[in-house]
């Protein structure tokens, strides 16, 4: 488990995960694989019979689950499997894979397209390759023996104490030069390299630790390739930790079961993760606006119906209002029940907020306090989680904040019908979406209703929570959004997820933001955070940079222990309103790269080797993003209002600032240090810029009009996607003419100029062979298109 330092308090959550078993003195150790034998060949691969050390034989297959996608399997019983496979397949294997497989007298290699295996079967070795060029990507280790003569890390094999396995486990060469990122939302160094994280879903209690709400057991290297390990169990990886040249995987589940994926690119590796996985699915349109909580305060529909009509009066954009945990009974969440006290016309009030533009979401949880009368019908019913003797398991889900309670047994089909019925009436009233907050609370020792314990349901329990959440606003609202705390493999198909309950400072923001960019490296498009900070009450400065840093994320929401609203923030409200007006502003360019993320898994919000993925500084920069492909952001993490910018390579050779349009070189680090109402924001020179008009909401259909932002003038492409349709623009320039063509039904505008330092604006532009006049619009040279073109 992960290293606690020792006189600091720990906090031991009902829900910590279970230490695996200590050998005693003289136990013997790991039982690692040796050799092997051939004994079966098919057209997706190799069984093999792995022979230990100590004699012991264990069933190992190699195989093809898709295009450039190799599965490694060991187990004790052939038969075996996950023990989350009972409730819910985390992968999807295919199951027509094929592999060309050759075998020879002491090796065995399988190819399945662009990925090969190769084996050596005494003694074992198994390594991966590029199967174009044969370059290596990933060998296994057999064991570092050091001068005591005691094994330094675990290698192929399996553990056993008191004579029963405990865990299986395989370590991996990792050379000094490689960088590892992913295994979810960290909010530790992108760079995995020293770190050991335990795939085990937490109440992390902030941004700024080794816990973590969102466990992906799925990395990727610089080398190009990926990683996945199918397995609810508390996986535990050991990064060069342990050992600087080990990589090591330890899997406490029936069987060792992962997937090596080709590359070469991260974009490559994820388009395979989600063929592996699921594809993600994007959110409505309207969830691309901002959203503004009451905050985890008192509230009631006075208040709320106030905030709105301020917000619209204030002419601050928005689409989403979120009802935090007062629209429910103080002391009895979550039970899903409006509190008639506070909220006397939930019907009459959510009729009036969508006439004003609002879409609602409000709190749940998957909690059911003692004190409410639905804990007493659900326990009564067999709907909750129990105890080994069968009575309900009643835990402190919430540290000693509110009421223990319940915990809704989703294996239990019984149960999910129940559950989805008092989310109906809710939805049918007008909510739009909801807040599936917590679900990392299920004990260890807990027994579900399928005879699953606590330990196996634990990380599956995220995703079993939010299919039966998204089923019901499907059917209601026709989307599939939730906005989720918790997940796991495969949970790209919940859109979307937040980053949890921060702190209000600048190093959590930091830290934030790294969580969100190894999200997006472990294949989740639509993330989002507490912009201003979730505990506390953040700085005029901190509440502005946090929003700056809000608007240019996949999605946007304030909330806070105390309000977030704009208002209460005087000195920067101006401010924070025009930062919102520019990220509307983009809307379109923001909005295509979510429908590409939904088709393709790459992030919208992209560590910087997504997209230069041969330079090795952008594996190692941290703290800055692209923004889809053409926008670098890099927001404030530090109260001295000063940091350093990465500028990596592009093919246009040079980046823009979006301020002033100076130009700066590709691969320069240069210090910044811009004003409050700025952040640093930079345009591939010569990108095109897909923007509209700011309003106060989103409104539905397609995109009314939208302008070209051309920085620089030169030869582009830009791909406009829009819901049921997807336009190309292509530019040319020769001379002084930039020629136009433009392919789709994109109400396409105008092309606009913004001044970028060393490029002249085109004296005559052509679009598809029309002459565009040229006038002056808002300072900007711009080509405007008449209706239709």
């Amino acid at each position: 488990m992960p290293f606690r330092p020792p006189l600091v308090a720990h906090e031991y959550f009902s829900a910590d995960p279970p230490e695996l078993p200590r050998r005693s003195p003289g136990e013997p150790g790991p039982q690692a694989v040796v050799r092997a034998e051939l004994t079966g060949k098919d057209s997706a691969g190799v069984t093999l019979q792995a022979y230990t050390a100590a004699g012991a034989a264990l069933h190992l297959q190699l195989s093809a689950a898709g295009e450039g996608i190799l599965r490694v399997r060991l187990s004790d019983d052939p038969a075996a499997r996950t023990r989350s496979a009972r409730v819910l397949p985390l992968t999807q294997p295919d199951p027509g894979a094929a592999a060309t497989v050759v075998a020879g007298d002491n090796t065995i290699t399988v190819t399945a397209g662009a990925l090969t295996a190769h084996a050596v079967l005494n003694p074992w070795s198994l390594s991966f390759q590029d199967t174009v060029t044969g370059r290596e990507l990933l060998r296994s280790d057999p064991g570092l023996v050091d001068i005591s003569g005691r094994l330094r890390n675990l290698p192929l094999g399996c553990s056993r104490v008191d004579g029963r396995i405990v865990a299986y486990h395989e370590s991996f060469t990792f050379p000094a030069d490689e960088v590892l990122t992913g295994t979810g939302e960290r909010f530790t160094a992108l760079n995995l390299r020293g770190q050991r994280p335990v795939m085990w879903n937490f109440d992390a209690f902030g941004s700024e630790s080794d816990r973590a709400y969102k466990n992906v057991p799925f990395y990727q290297s610089s080398r190009g390739y990926g990683l996945v390990v199918d397995s609810g169990l508390p996986v535990e990886y050991d990064f060069g930790a342990a050992t600087g040249s080990v990589t090591q995987l330890l899997v406490p589940d029936d069987a060792l079961d992962y997937y090596v994926l080709a590359g070469p690119t991260p974009t490559a590796v994820l388009d395979r993760f989600d063929a592996l996985t699921g594809r993600p699915q994007c959110p409505p349109k309207w969830a691309f606006g901002s959203w503004i909580s009451s905050g985890f305060c008192r509230d009631s529909q006075e208040q709320v119906l106030a905030r709105a009509a301020t917000i619209r009066e204030h002419g601050i954009p928005c689409d989403v209002l979120h009802l935090d945990t007062y629209w429910q009974p103080d002391g009895k969440w979550s039970e899903l029940r409006w509190d008639g006290e506070t909220f006397p016309d939930p019907e009459g009030m959510l009729a009036t907020l969508h006439e004003q533009g609002f879409r609602i979401c409000v709190w749940m949880n998957p909690y059911l306090s003692h004190n409410s009368d639905r804990f007493t019908e659900a326990a009564e019913r067999g709907f909750l989680l129990r105890h080994a003797d069968g009575q309900v398991y009643v835990a402190d889900s919430w540290h000693g904040s509110f009421p223990p309670g319940g915990i809704i047994d989703f294996t239990n089909p019984e149960a999910v019908v129940w559950f989805q019925d008092l989310l109906r009436p809710i939805a049918r009233q007008g909510v739009d979406v909801f807040k599936t907050d917590f679900a990392e609370g299920v004990p260890a020792d807990a027994v579900a209703h399928n005879g699953m314990t606590g330990a196996e349901l634990h990380n599956v329990y995220s995703l079993l929570y939010n299919d039966a959440v998204v089923e019901v606003t499907r059917e209601v609202n026709g989307h599939s959004m939730v906005w989720a705390r918790s997940s796991y493999l495969g949970g790209q198909r919940h859109a979307a997820q937040w980053g949890g309950d921060t702190m209000c400072s600048y190093p959590a923001l930091a830290s934030s933001l790294n969580g969100g960019l190894a999200h997006g490296m472990s294949g989740i498009p639509y993330w989002s955070h507490d912009s201003g900070g979730f505990c506390g009450v953040p700085s005029d400065d901190l509440y502005l940079r946090w929003a700056q840093f809000g608007a240019l994320s996949p999605l946007l929401r304030f909330h806070g222990t105390t309000t977030r609203e704009p208002w209460r923030f005087p000195a920067v409200e101006a401010a924070t309103i025009e930062t919102l007006r520019l990220r509307y502003r983009l809307l379109p360019y923001l909005y295509s790269a979510a429908l590409r993320a939904q088709a393709t898994g790459e992030p919208i919000m992209r560590a910087l080797a997504v997209d230069s993925p041969t330079d090795p500084a952008s594996w190692r920069a941290e703290h800055e993003y692209r923004l889809g492909v053409d926008l670098l952001v890099a927001p404030m993490i530090s109260e001295t209002q000063r940091r350093d910018v990465y500028l990596p390579p592009n093919e246009s050779g040079g980046w823009v600032c979006w301020w002033t349009g100076e130009v700066y070189p590709e691969r320069t680090t240069m210090p910044v240090a811009p004003a409050l109402d700025r952040l640093p924001l930079y345009v591939r020179r010569n990108a095109l810029i897909a923007t509209t008009e700011p309003t106060d909401h989103i409104l539905d259909g397609p995109w009314r009009s939208v302008t070209l932002l051309s920085f620089g003038g030169g030869d582009a492409t830009c791909e406009l996607l829009d819901d049921g349709c997807a336009s190309t623009v292509v530019a040319h320039r020769s001379g002084d003419t930039l020629a136009v063509t433009v392919a789709g039904s994109a109400r396409l505008r105008a092309i606009a100029f913004p001044e970028t330092a060393g490029c002249t604006p085109p004296a005559t532009v052509l679009v598809n062979g029309v002459e565009a006049p040229l006038s002056t619009v808002d300072g900007l040279l711009t080509a405007s298109l008449a209706p239709g073109d």
